[in-house]
């Protein structure tokens, strides 16, 4: 969209606005400065967020956005609909009108195999009389199908697909996705008025940080990221659509009408066009060939990368490319001729919830599991599926006996989207949650705010034994041979009760058990003696404090020489270290001021467990020291853990996220969201795995 001269020349005016921004007047303002200043605006938005590469901090960002809107304010008469400011929604949606597409929104045939698309290739060519056909193949993303409507280079309205005649607008929902230009300069293609359909979609990344949000409000999450889109478009409230960081996807031109011939000819033409006009549209994804056979084979290669694109895809879309051939091949009433869909293999199938079983985990939460009629989905037979709380069993309506449809998309834990209601027969029965304790008949306890149950019986043997569990784990106290499997079966003898009872295990009757020999039980009690000397941060994750994972457990390891400094922490001296919140000092401070507790640790130094930090001592000479480094995505020579263990070793230190107190971020494959926001953060140098290594000592 932006040549190498304008891109230097709106880069130089962003320095000159960002030095202005505390000095401008709004006393001499002309519609050229707020143009100047809007155009600067659109630039930056273009890099963000079709670019995913941007040159300026959202600080700065919103800076600029800010005196744009000091202007606007003070010049009513000047503001204009495609400005910046216009995308914000300032109140509430009452009502989705209903409007007519220009061109129906018909859909596509849908392909499974290669057979189904030779035979498609077959009828195009008779239909055609041509004996080879040039195809353009792009992804078919899994969201929401929306249609845009631009006149005289100026965003006019949206819609949702609605019938397919006729949709619900939703214009207003439509300008808070910021990938979606107010104005494009259509004219300098000869374009009038046009209409392009396009997919809304929130990204794997974004959706992940909403469904953590609304779970930590206790809210049920969204099963998908296709629901939580469409539902977006439709919420009255602009400013939450606005919340959610959505994304659209640009990917065809069903109407147009010219004042000349400069239009792209092609379907692969129309696509480039729209990028080239600020449009995410799908042209780094797309390929042009010639022949199905390549077609064929390129569906089936792009079904096996899907899972690390970062947005979901459910097949590709093989459209003709010649757009005259379009018009010739035509539609049915269903379908166009000249399109079809290769569906890649289900990730959805419909299944029967024949119970729920309530599991308790070390922190008391009682989670409800759903045990189904095992169905194959994405490749992996499914019998049981976590249904979260009892919130989430009445928003999604579920009863025993009901015929469901579950979802699997990638790794991600497989997801019920919904019941067939009207499929019950008058058989199913409502699912009763408990109201005490299924493994130690103590009654539940809801604290207010949260949506989970929980069994405050710290004497639990369900509670207990994940405890247990989760101190002689890896990430925790490390002591290996010392599994799940022996935890459970060493607290069903009565050998081992809660976790001082590691150190005071009887090997004598363990080495009568069967499956332990001489070298296996010597490894044991090595193992169990050397955890004894573990850095405090281990063995602080490993007491399982709520909300204290890995990294806060190394900041609190930081701040002591001895664990039970901790009694003497207030809430307020707690909110002064790094990365701690409320929520988080609130936990720690009552674990530290609870008497159990305390009892605990004093058995466990009784014991020979070391509740001291020794302190590494700083080495001005390390290689890495007064350093901050984070990792994200898949590392191939190191583990995660012994790359972060490496950095400490070297004087650096390991932060929890990206901020401008992150020195380093070292990317491996498929990196998520840590790596854009870095990009955002010029002090933030980001490296690969290799250079990372080679900043270590030989």
């Amino acid at each position: 969209m932006y040549e190498k001269e304008q891109t230097k020349a709106l880069q130089e005016n962003t320095t000159k606005w960002l030095l202005a921004v505390n000095k401008e007047s709004t006393a001499n303002v002309t519609i050229q400065l707020i143009e100047d200043l809007r155009d600067v605006l659109r630039f930056h938005e273009y890099r963000y967020y079709v670019q995913n590469d941007p040159l300026i901090s959202d600080a700065e960002y919103d800076a600029l956005y800010k005196l744009l809107e000091k202007f606007e304010k003070e010049n009513l008469s000047l503001i204009t609909n495609d400005s910046p400011t216009q995308r914000v929604g300032k109140g509430l949606v009452n009502n989705f009108p209903k409007v007519q597409h220009l061109v129906p929104m018909l859909s596509l045939e849908n392909s499974y195999n290669a057979t189904d698309l030779l035979d498609w290739d077959r009828k195009a060519k008779e239909l055609s009389g041509l004996t080879e056909m040039e195809y353009c193949v792009e992804p078919k993303f899994d969201g929401a199908s929306i249609s845009l409507i631009y006149d005289n280079d100026k965003f006019n309205r949206s819609a949702t697909r609605g019938d397919g005649i006729t949709g619900d607008e939703i214009t207003l929902n439509t300008k808070q996705i910021k990938s979606v230009p107010l104005t494009a300069k259509f004219s300098s293609y000869g374009v009038e008025q046009i209409e392009i359909r396009g997919e809304v979609l929130i990204n794997k990344s974004n959706f992940k940080k909403y469904n953590d949000k609304l779970m930590e409000e206790g809210i049920p999450p969204f099963a998908n990221p296709r629901n939580a889109a469409a539902g977006s478009l439709r919420m009255k409230d602009t400013a939450e659509v606005s919340r959610r960081n959505l994304e659209a996807f640009l990917y065809h031109v069903s109407y147009i009408t010219t004042t000349d011939n400069r239009q792209p000819n092609t379907h692969s033409g129309m696509l480039d066009m729209l990028w080239n006009l600020g449009f995410r549209s799908p042209k780094k994804e797309m390929i042009v060939v010639k022949g199905i056979d390549k077609v064929i084979r390129h569906v089936e290669e792009f079904e096996n990368k899907r899972d690390t694109l970062p947005y979901e895809i459910d097949g590709m879309v093989i459209k003709v490319n010649d757009l005259q051939l379009q018009e010739r091949l035509g539609m049915t009433s269903h379908h166009p001729r000249w399109a079809i869909a290769f569906k890649f293999k289900a990730r959805q199938a419909t299944s029967k919830l024949l119970q729920v079983e309530f599991q308790v985990g070390r922190t008391g939460a009682v989670t409800p599991v759903a045990k189904i009629a095992a169905v194959a989905v994405g490749g992996v037979t499914v019998t049981s599926i976590s249904i979260h709380n009892e919130e989430y069993i009445n928003e999604k309506n579920l009863m025993l006996g009901d015929t469901i449809l579950i979802e699997r998309s990638g790794d991600v834990i497989p997801q019920i989207v919904k019941s067939f209601i009207e499929l019950r027969n008058g058989d199913e029965t409502a699912i009763q949650f408990p109201t005490h304790c299924p493994v130690c008949n103590h009654l539940l306890f809801k604290p207010e705010g949260e949506a989970v149950w929980r069994c405050i019986n710290i004497n639990c043997k369900a509670q207990v034994v994940e405890r247990i569990i989760h101190f002689v784990s890896k990430d925790a106290m490390d002591i290996k041979s010392f599994g799940e499997a022996n935890v459970r079966k060493f607290y069903e003898l009565d050998l081992l009760k809660d976790v001082p009872g590691i150190y005071s295990l009887n090997f004598d009757t363990i080495g009568n058990l069967g499956g332990f020999g001489k070298k296996s039980l010597e490894n044991l009690q090595a193992a169990i003696g050397s955890s004894k000397t573990q850095p405090l941060h281990r063995l602080i994750y490993g007491l399982g404090i709520r909300y204290v994972g890995e990294t806060t457990a190394k900041t609190l390891a930081n701040a002591v020489d001895h664990l039970l400094e901790f009694t003497q922490f207030s809430e307020e001296q707690l909110l002064n270290l790094e990365d701690v919140g409320v929520k988080v000092a609130g936990s720690i401070y009552r674990f530290f001021h609870d008497e159990e507790n305390l009892q605990l640790l004093q058995r466990l130094e009784s014991l020979g467990i070391s509740l001291k930090n020794q302190k590494k001592q700083v080495n001005l000479n390390d290689a890495l020291t007064g350093q901050t480094f984070l990792f994200t995505g898949s590392l191939s020579k190191l583990k995660r853990s012994d790359a972060e263990a490496k950095v400490e070793e070297n004087g650096g230190k390991i932060v929890s996220g990206v901020s401008s107190k992150l020195n380093y971020l070292i990317v491996g494959d498929d990196a998520g969201s840590k790596l854009e926001k870095a990009k955002k953060i010029q002090t933030i140098k980001i490296i690969s795995e290799e250079d990372f290594i080679k900043m270590l000592p030989a």
